[in-house]
This record gives structure tokens, sequence and C-alpha cells, in this order.
């Protein structure tokens, strides 16, 4: 059934007659027209990467991120609205704050994705406010439970993922991310893999500009989310744009 004219897209809390609630649907919309973020998750640790889109090219390099740290062992990427994205992040670094106030350790990243998720879904539920308009990726280590990541839609759903993909081109990025053996592989490997897959996904013709970000957390980093070393990162660029040229190449073979 289409939403125009019947009025039942009006309100957060309102279903039309076939079960839908239009309001989430328009702020999965919003998601799905940002850049792409990427989470792969290996046998030693988790792998951010974030295809940043740039509108201008007066703006100034490496601001308004899209990846955050929520608590030193979490990390979040966001994908859709960063104003939105913006208020998650700082209600899940309050969450991660009580627990460690509350029990003196840090919070267990299942804790906080339950919280958060709680958070969104109840801004789904009232007609006074709209729902968060972007998804959520958040990635923890430690030597117990080893790596873990979670993605949360707008609508609150929240699953555990070994990869996952979010915004443009999610679809492209899935089916790269199939082709992984993500069980058998380490952290590094997954940097040089995630940025290919960014780099592969970015539609040229629509979005001719866009800036890579990665961030990783795993055994080598002590449970620590940061960002990715210059020179890592140099590398999986490297690596990425050698790809892209081999898949263009092998395209124009094929035609």
């Amino acid at each position: 059934m289409s939403s125009i004219g019947t009025g039942y897209d009006l309100s957060a809390s309102q279903f039309s007659p076939d079960g839908r609630v239009f309001q989430v649907e328009y702020a999965q919309k919003a998601v799905e027209n940002s850049g792409t973020v990427v989470g792969l998750r290996g046998t030693d640790g988790v792998v951010l990467a974030v295809e940043k889109l740039i509108t201008s090219k007066l703006y100034e390099p490496g601001t308004n991120t899209r990846i955050f740290n929520v608590d030193t062992h979490i990390g979040m990427a966001v994908s859709g609205l960063i104003s939105d994205a913006r208020q998650l992040v700082e209600n899940a670094k309050t969450e991660a704050s009580n627990y460690r106030s509350q029990y003196g350790n840090n919070i267990p990243l299942k804790y906080l994705n339950d919280r958060v998720s709680m958070y969104m879904h109840a801004y789904t539920l009232y007609s006074a406010i709209r729902p968060y308009g972007c998804s959520v990726l958040v990635s923890s280590w430690d030597e117990v439970d080893g790596p873990s990541l979670y993605m949360m839609d707008p609508s609150g759903v929240s699953y555990g993922y070994y990869g996952c993909a979010v915004g443009k081109a999610k679809q492209a990025a899935k089916t790269e991310i199939e082709k992984l053996k993500l069980h058998d592989m380490k952290i590094e490997d997954l940097v040089k893999e995630a940025a290919k897959i960014i780099y592969l996904v970015h539609d040229e013709l629509k979005d001719k500009q866009f800036e890579l970000e990665l961030s990783w957390i795993g055994k080598n980093t002590n449970g620590l989310h940061q960002r990715v070393p210059l020179k890592v990162f140099q590398d999986a660029e490297k690596y990425a744009k050698a790809a892209m040229e081999e898949d263009s190449d092998s395209n124009s073979e094929d035609m």
C-alpha cells in the first residue's frame, strides 16, 4: 500500500492497514542515502570502515567523522544523519559511564547493545517524537568473549554479526563480504578487505569524492578501540585501489 495521501505516515505511533510504520521506513531511507559503513569480525578482532561522502571541496579533511569511541573498549560507526548519530553516541557514552560507576567494570558490548537499541526503539513509539535516522555498528574485543560486532537499525532491531554493511551500497557490500572466510581471517587482513569493499562499492558517477575512515579493536590493540595507524591505513588504501583497477580491467576485457 502506498503511503501517499493515506495519512498513515503522519505519526511514528500509527500502523498502516498492512502493518507498516512509515516513519520508521523513512528513517531507514535516510540511512540508505548515506555513505556505506562496513563491519568485519575475524579471529582476533573487529574492523570498522566508513565511506564518508564529501559534498564540498571546501570542507576540512577529518571533520564530521563517522567513527566514534564510546568507551576505551568500544567503537561505534554510523550511517545516516550525523546529528542523530551524535545523540546516540552521547547516550551510549552515558550508559557505559553509568555501568562503570555502578559495577566498577567495563560495560560488556552485549549489554550496551541492548540498552542503546531499546533507546532507539523507544523513539518509534510516540507521536510527539520521530525515529533516529541512522544505523549504528558497535564493536568490541576482550580476552574472555573475543571479538563482538552488533548492528542496530532505526527501528531498534539489533543483531550480532560476523560481517555486515549499511548505507547506500549495502547490497553490493554484503555480496563482497559473503565471499570472505571471516572465521579464518586475522585483523591485519580484515583492514585491507574492508578498505577494498568500500572502494569497490563507491559510486564514482553520483558521489565523486569520499574519505575512507578505518578503525580496529582486537588482540593487537589490547582491547582498545583505535584508528588504524597511518602506515597500515596507507597499505590498505593501496591494496584497495589496486583491487579496484584489477576489477575494472577484468570488466573491460569481458566487454
